[in-house]
């Protein structure tokens, strides 16, 4: 079986970034539909290609695929939900406020918070209210990779135990102050979502160790959220078809010990296999290819690359370690590689007598298991938000709280019990994490591509959130981003895989920065399998499919380096 078989009104396609989610979710999309069915798919996640994948133009509301009558399609839109949630709240009290108070509310409503809370509210109405969505048979959710899911998925309980334990009137925090009407809703949100009859929940991987583990740890947490209704899909399975070549033989083989170990808890669920497509899964055509697990055409004659691209980091290395120190972030979509490629630069730098540092700040991140056994001058760390969490309250509480009344400490209790204080408290850690680079190299594997914009953005609304509650600021958050913008400091690299999702995935990413001031120093390509000297047909043939996607990195990177694909 190519695809997953949804049979329930609502599906979620999760999983580590990169799997595979939003073609096989489109794929699956387009077989109900294609059956008679009524289908709408949403994507949830802030660095969606919903619309590249589905060639249509998508917005807010659900906007019909022309070539395939009763499949529609939606992004939430987290920036513009903001804007309106922002709105939505401020715009009552406008005439009626003074000036200067209505600044005040717009300014707790930015912020990367007012965009989750936002971002959710929508999801909550497709999901919670049965009336926003009655047209369609079936709902089907392309989520962001694991991290945000997770965070996604647990807010209808987060948010609803935080109404339900709210004493204090509306929290200070201006971003909650909406949610207090939207009780019933967010109950209805959490009882879709453990209701088997009506929520299936795909838990989408590679036949790889470290995919199988990230969907194994998500099981466990829906399943502690009451979530019971699981599927795993196998996404992009490879077999060598002439065995003896080393790159197609290590394939075939990493798979088959991926799945042979996979971990108990994924061997109870249903489970569909998609095999290994030697094309990216963009436009319909190639959906249905997916579907039917049939392989491509022989490509077209693409000519050989205008330009050389160095294969390997060690250059790249060597140029940022002759300023000694500073911080390097590998940013991205989710799945392309960044945390093996930065633990490679940290390596290749402890290896030539640097100190460094090689952090994450991504929860669903793995840095350790990137790096092969202990490196001299190498420190691995994670910034774990739990303890970012818990750290932080304890430092509001011990400044803010000692000389509050019994009413004004609780309403501070209050705030801090709120979701949105991780959000603050990671944003100081990775601040702290940026300023060791002063007297040494910091190794940053950030999170995916939205999730580190909303990071860098944070500055500001951190900035009012600890002055109302601190009245002071770190020197490390003062000086981020400075540091983020100063090209002798920080170095961004973009990884990126030769398709062309993640290479218009990464030239978004590079317009996003340019707009925060920061230009990144290099692309990385990534896997690449032209690189590797593949002979196998198949793979042989998805090399020949990276040329042209090469020739666009080299048209926007300062630098550009290849990684070849290696057992």
């Amino acid at each position: 079986m190519a695809l997953p078989t949804v049979t329930t009104r609502y599906a979620f396609f999760t999983g580590k970034g990169g799997v595979g989610k939003t073609s096989l979710s489109c794929a699956t999309a387009l077989t109900l539909a294609e059956a008679g069915r009524r289908v709408l798919i949403v994507s949830t996640d802030p660095a969606s290609n919903l619309d590249e994948v589905l060639g249509t133009p998508l917005g807010s509301n659900p906007t019909p695929i022309a070539a395939v009558p009763g499949l529609f399609a939606l992004n939430i839109d987290p920036q513009a939900a903001a804007r309106d949630y922002r709105e939505r709240m401020v715009g009552p009290y406008r005439g009626i406020l003074p000036a200067a108070a209505i600044a005040s509310m717009e300014e707790q409503f930015s912020g990367a918070c007012t965009v989750e809370i936002a971002a959710f509210d929508q999801f909550a109405k497709l999901l919670g209210d049965p009336a926003a969505t009655d047209e369609f048979d079936h709902i089907l959710f392309d989520t962001a990779p694991t991290g945000h899911t997770l965070r996604l998925l647990t807010l209808p309980t987060a948010w609803t135990e935080f109404i339900a334990s709210s004493t204090g009137g509306a929290s200070c925090l201006g971003p909650l102050a909406g949610l207090e009407g939207q009780k019933a809703l967010y109950a209805a949100t959490v009882a879709q979502l453990s209701d088997a009859a009506m929520t299936t929940v795909i838990l989408v991987s590679r036949p790889e160790r470290s995919a199988l583990r990230e969907a194994d740890r998500t099981r466990g947490e829906l399943a502690e959220l009451g979530v019971t209704n699981l599927r795993l899909a196998l996404n992009g399975v490879f077999a060598a078809v002439v065995p003896g070549d080393a790159i197609a033989d290590a394939m075939t083989t990493r798979g088959l010990e991926a799945v042979g170990n996979m971990p108990a808890g994924l061997l109870t669920l249903p489970r569909s296999e998609t095999p290994f497509l030697p094309k990216g899964t963009v436009g319909l055509a190639a959906l249905r290819d997916m579907r039917a697990a049939k392989a491509l055409s022989p490509p077209p004659s693409v000519p050989p690359l205008a330009v050389a691209v160095p294969v390997g980091l060690n250059a790249l290395v060597n140029e940022i370690a002759r300023d000694g120190h500073g911080v390097i972030m590998t940013m991205g979509k989710g799945g392309v590689g960044k945390t093996s490629v930065a633990a490679a630069i940290a390596v290749l730098l402890a290896r030539q007598d640097f100190r460094v540092t090689l952090s994450t700040t991504d929860p669903a991140a793995h840095v350790a298991d990137a790096v092969d056994g202990e490196v001299p001058g190498l420190t691995i760390t994670r910034i774990d938000p739990e303890l970012e969490v818990a750290n932080y309250r304890q430092e509001v509480l011990a400044k803010a709280g000692g000389g509050l009344d019994a009413a004004g400490r609780a309403m501070l209790e209050e705030d801090l019990r709120s979701p949105c204080t991780e959000e603050i408290a990671v944003f100081r850690a990775f601040a702290r994490t940026v300023e060791d680079g002063k007297d040494q190299f910091v190794v940053l594997d950030t999170a995916p591509t939205g999730h580190t914009i909303l990071l860098l953005d944070a500055a500001e609304a951190y900035h009012r959130e600890v002055l109302r509650s601190q009245a002071d600021m770190p020197e490390a958050v003062r000086s981020l981003l400075p540091r983020l913008r100063d090209p002798d400091f920080t170095k961004a690299i973009i990884v990126t895989l030769a398709e062309a999702t993640p290479v218009h995935e990464a030239e978004r990413l590079q317009q996003d920065l340019a707009r925060a001031g920061i230009t990144p120093f290099a692309w990385v390509i990534n896997q690449s399998l032209l690189a590797s000297g593949t002979a196998d047909p198949l793979l042989a043939q998805r090399g020949v499919y990276e040329k042209p996607f090469i020739g666009q990195v080299i048209a926007k990177a300062a630098r550009t380096v290849r990684i070849a694909w290696t057992p």
